[in-house]
This record gives structure tokens, C-alpha cells and sequence, in this order.
């Protein structure tokens, strides 16, 4: 490092490793070397000079010395108290280095060494506020950052007062935000961002915390609670708030939010971490509700989102321990009553757990990625099922099997179904695929796109579910689908109530118009099932025929139903 011309010495000075740790020796030495060199000179021109007599001479050189020393002494000790300024300034800064302690430094002189002093005084207290502000606040929102906002809760929580009052956490996040700021550009979502920390500052009180705990998360703390009315109004506040328009750049932005809350009670000794884990917890519910939802934290959702947890953990290989069953449930001809098809449903055989419901699994496998291999599985085990009944001389009959949205989305799903339609030697034309309306409709041109794929191999398609998706005749002529199934939802309420037998009627009608095959779900009792048949609806299945039953009790079904068929057709 090149040295400024005035630090030769300085430098110099340093080389000596006597001299190197301490500054006032350096100094001290200067002083004496300055001091003493006159006193040199005169003794060594007075050895050399016969001008006076020896006794003249030892006289003037003890007399010298004895001065030079004592003025020394005292121009040392002066020098080593005007040094003081610069060794307290260097001390203050070592002790804020190790233990952060700000410095009291006199700031009433007006010297170099007065000006050290106070302009390090006051550029240590600007950076401890500055450090302060780092370390506590984001620096995108302004807002305290996880750190304090736990550190003020600790301190609320701490405090006896605070034993016998209400304290609630919120916890709040944006819906989708993932998506959002793939839409956006990062400037842009970091703006949405601080707007949002700004428009939830208008909705708190004086003495609520709001903090920026993470890209998408912010938390609050209530602790003046009147009634459980103003936690739900506060919530309801939060998320109209939010809901209105942001304009962001020239971008007209909408969002929705979901919020978790917990509150706790008189003489609760939760912590900060433990109510954060609880409002996490209800904003886990919130989210899986829709959006813009609340949810209170209660034992029961910890009970179920640990249950969820530990069915997570043992899904991960299940189907190499053999755990997974495919159950088949037969669709009907309402007229003449023989099986027309059957459809696939994945069942699982827990060992310790028993048998675990799909509604309770598959969720958890869409959401983690699971549906995947056991959606393949599924078409696999089916189509090889199908093949065995065709070879075992049963009239051949459809195998409805269903696609999740995450098999849907695969990149080689054609080129998967076509391999397993080929190693199975099953004819396309004896596989329904059955797809839900709603995830269709998360990319419309994709979607008809595979749809196509699908149809120009030969597949049945159909569409599951319908009436409670969107139900547009727009895009409903789009999809190349040959089949239309009536949600079980109306079916079952379709001999009580009118709205749901309008929609019923309304379906078999629309799916007469456009030549498709109608196909009813949930058929419990005999009423339903001559209410459809009179509605001219075609295909029923249903716990009125037959519940979901392993392939070996399913059997002996569709060897009496090809018998029949064969007697009939004789």
C-alpha cells in the first residue's frame, strides 16, 4: 500500500518492535532524542576544545545536564497528558469494536485533537444507529424485521402486566405471491411489496407491531383486545385492504392475502417461537381454504397438519412397499343395467395406520409431487388389470382411470400413456382418461393441445366433475372430450332439491346437444337412479350398484355381466 509522504516517519518509527504497539513511545522518543542532542553537542565541543579548564568544563557539562534532564522530565510528562486526547479516542473505539458500548467523549474543544474526539463521538453514535437500523429494520419496507418484531414480542410477553391480557399474532401472506412476481419485473414486485407494508400501516393502532418477516410475510401484534369481534374485524380490515387495487409503475396490480391468528391468553406462557409456530400453522389453514381467508390457530388444526405430516413422511415410498391398492368401482348402463366400464381408485393399505382415505393422501401427494409416480402407477396397474379380464374371455369394457392436475402438466405425459398402452398390449380405445374441468382451464391452448394428443391415440376422455368448475359452453366446445360426468354432489341432492335436479337436467341436455355421453356419479338409491333414467341420462355409477372393491371381488361382476351380454346378444 503506497504511504502518504507525511507517515515516513511514522512508518518508520513502527519498524522497531519496541516502538511498534505504542504510539506514545514513539512520541516520548522523538522528545528525548530532541531534547538531548543540544545537550550532546555542547559536551562533545567541550572535550574537544581547550577554551576553558577541565574543573570550568565538568562544572558547565553537570550543570547542563541536570537542566536537560529536568526539562525532559517535565516536557515528557506534558507531552504524555496532550497525548491523552488521541489514546482516549483510540481506547473508545477498541471498547465499541469488542462490546458496542457508545463513547463519552468531550465534544467542547475546537483543536485537532478536540475535533478528533468529538467527530468520532459523533460518527460512532450515527453508526451504532445506522448498525441498529440494519440489524433491526428491512431495508425494503422500513418495517422492524423478524429479529425485533420477536424481540418486542419477548419483551410484551415478559412483562407481569401482560399476564392478565389478551395478546394476539397475526401472520399474514400474499396469495400466489410465487406467481405474482413471475408476472412482474423484480423492481417492480419490490415496490408491490412496500406499498402493501404501507397500506397495512394505515389499518394498525399506536401500539401494534408490524413487521416484514419475510418476501411475501408480515406479522403483527395486538395486545389491546376488547373482544374476539375486533381480532375477527382487524382480520377483515387486513385483507379488504389489501384486496383493492395497487397501482405500481402504470401496472394495476390485485392482490388477495390469507392470515393466520393466534392469540394468547391470561397467564398462557407461550413463547415468541411458540406463537409463531401457531400462527403458521392457521395461516397453512387460511391458504388451504382459498384465498383471501382467516383462520384461528386451535389444537384441533395442529392435531390435523401433524397428522398430515406424519402421512407425508410415510407416503414417500409406499408404492415400493407395496402399500398401494387400486380398487375398481363399476359405471352402469342405467337401461339395461350390464357394466359398461369400470374406474381405477388408488387405495392405501398402511401397515400400523390401516387404510388411509385418497381424500386424506392424495392432496398431500399433489402437493408434494407424489401423484406423479402413483398417478403411473395407477394407469399401469389398471391397464395390465383390463388386459388380464380381456384375456380371461370377459366381454372387454372401459378402464376409467383419472389424471391429477400434476400428471396433466408433465411434458412426456402422451408419450408415458402411449408406453404403458404398448406394454400392456391394451387397445387405447378400452382406456377413459378422466380430467377435472378446473385444472384445464389453468393453460386453455396447452390444455386442448394435449387433449388432441390424447384423442388422436385413440382415448376416451372425459370430463370429471362437471358443473362445479366453470362450466363455460365456450371453452367446454373446445375440449375434445367424449364423456360428461355429473358431480355426485348434485346427484345426491337431485330428488331434494330443485336447484340441483336444474343443473342435472341442464347437463344431460347440454351433453345430448353435443353428442357426449352423460355419466352420473354417486347413484345411491332407486329414486335417483329412476329420476336420471327418465332424464334420459345414459351411465351411472354409484354405492347403489357396487362401492370400490378390489379386482378379484369385481371379478365375478364382470363375468356375470359378459354372460348376460352374450346371452343377450344370442
Amino acid at each position: 500500500m503506497k504511504l502518504n509522504h507525511n507517515l515516513y516517519l511514522y512508518s518508520f518509527l513502527a519498524n522497531f518492535g519496541w516502538l511498534k504497539k505504542s504510539y506514545t513511545a514513539k512520541i516520548m522518543l522523538v522528545a528525548f532524542l530532541g531534547t538531548h542532542v543540544p545537550l550532546l553537542t555542547l559536551l562533545l565541543s567541550f572535550l574537544v576544545s581547550n577554551s576553558y579548564s577541565l574543573e570550568m568544563a565538568a562544572r558547565v557539562m553537570i550543570i547542563a545536564l541536570l537542566a536537560t534532564l529536568a526539562g525532559t522530565a517535565v516536557t515528557l510528562y506534558a507531552l504524555n497528558h496532550l497525548l491523552k486526547p488521541v489514546i482516549l479516542t483510540s481506547a473508545t473505539l477498541q471498547n465499541y469494536l469488542n462490546t458496542k458500548t457508545l463513547p463519552e467523549l468531550p465534544t467542547e474543544f475546537a483543536d485537532e485533537a478536540g475535533t478528533l474526539m468529538a467527530d468520532t463521538s459523533q460518527t460512532l453514535h450515527k453508526l451504532d444507529e445506522l448498525i441498529h437500523y440494519i440489524s433491526n429494520y428491512d431495508d425494503l419496507t422500513g418495517l422492524p424485521n423478524r429479529d425485533l418484531f420477536c424481540d418486542r414480542l419477548h419483551e410484551i410477553l415478559s412483562k407481569p402486566e401482560n399476564n392478565q391480557r389478551l395478546v394476539a399474532v397475526f401472520l399474514l401472506s400474499i396469495d400466489d405471491f410465487t406467481g405474482i412476481s413471475h408476472g412482474l419485473e423484480h423492481e417492480t414486485t419490490n415496490l408491490l411489496l412496500r406499498a402493501v407494508a404501507q397500506r397495512l400501516s394505515t389499518c394498525i393502532a399506536q401500539t401494534d407491531i408490524l413487521a416484514h418477516l419475510s418476501r411475501d410475510e408480515f406479522a403483527l401484534v395486538r395486545t389491546e383486545i376488547h373482544s374476539l369481534e375486533s381480532v375477527i374485524k382487524l382480520s377483515q380490515l387486513l385483507l379488504s385492504t389489501l384486496s383493492k387495487t395497487f397501482s405500481v409503475e402504470g401496472n394495476s396490480i390485485r392482490i388477495t392475502a390469507s392470515i393466520g391468528m393466534t392469540i394468547n391468553g391470561i397467564n398462557d406462557r407461550n413463547s415468541v417461537d411458540q406463537l409463531l409456530q401457531q400462527a403458521h400453522i392457521a395461516l397453512y389453514q387460511a391458504k388451504q381454504q382459498g384465498r383471501s381467508q382467516y383462520q384461528f390457530y386451535s389444537p384441533e388444526i395442529n392435531a390435523q397438519l401433524q397428522e398430515r405430516l406424519t402421512l407425508e413422511n410415510e407416503l414417500h415410498g409406499a408404492l415400493e412397499r407395496n402399500e398401494m391398492l387400486v380398487y375398481y368401482q363399476p359405471l352402469v348402463d342405467l337401461h339395461s343395467g350390464q357394466i359398461t366400464a369400470v374406474e381405477a381408485l388408488i387405495r392405501w393399505q398402511h401397515p400400523t395406520l390401516g387404510m388411509i382415505s385418497p381424500a386424506k393422501f392424495i392432496p398431500i401427494a399433489e402437493a408434494n409431487g407424489a401423484i406423479v409416480p402413483i398417478g403411473e402407477w395407477v394407469l399401469r396397474t389398471a391397464c395390465a388389470q383390463t388386459r388380464a379380464w380381456q384375456l380371461a374371455g370377459f366381454t372387454p369394457i372401459r378402464m376409467s382411470v383419472n389424471l391429477s392436475a400434476r400428471q396433466f402438466e408433465q411434458p412426456y405425459l402422451v408419450e408415458v400413456i402411449n408406453q404403458i398402452l404398448e406394454e400392456t398390449e391394451l387397445q387405447a380405445s378400452d382406456l377413459e382418461l378422466e380430467v377435472t374441468e378446473s385444472f384445464l382451464m389453468g393453460n386453455i391452448e396447452r390444455s386442448i393441445k394435449t387433449l388432441k394428443q390424447l384423442r388422436e391415440l385413440g382415448i376416451l376422455l372425459a370430463l370429471d366433475d362437471f358443473g362445479t368448475g366453470y362450466s363455460s359452453l365456450s371453452y367446454l366446445k373446445r375440449f375434445p372430450v367424449n364423456i360428461l360426468k355429473i358431480d355426485q354432489s348434485f346427484v345426491h341432492d337431485v330428488m331434494s332439491n330443485s336447484d340441483s335436479a336444474t343443473v342435472t337436467n341442464a347437463i344431460i341436455a347440454l351433453a345430448k346437444s353435443l353428442r357426449l355421453t352423460i355419466t352420473a356419479e354417486g347413484i345411491e338409491t332407486q329414486e335417483q337412479l329412476d329420476y336420471l333414467k327418465m332424464q334420459g341420462c345414459e351411465e351411472g355409477q354409484g354405492y347403489y350398484f357396487s362401492r370400490p372393491v378390489p379386482a378379484d371381488i369385481i371379478a365375478p361382476m364382470l363375468q356375470k355381466s359378459s354372460q348376460q351380454m352374450v346371452t343377450i346378444a344370442a
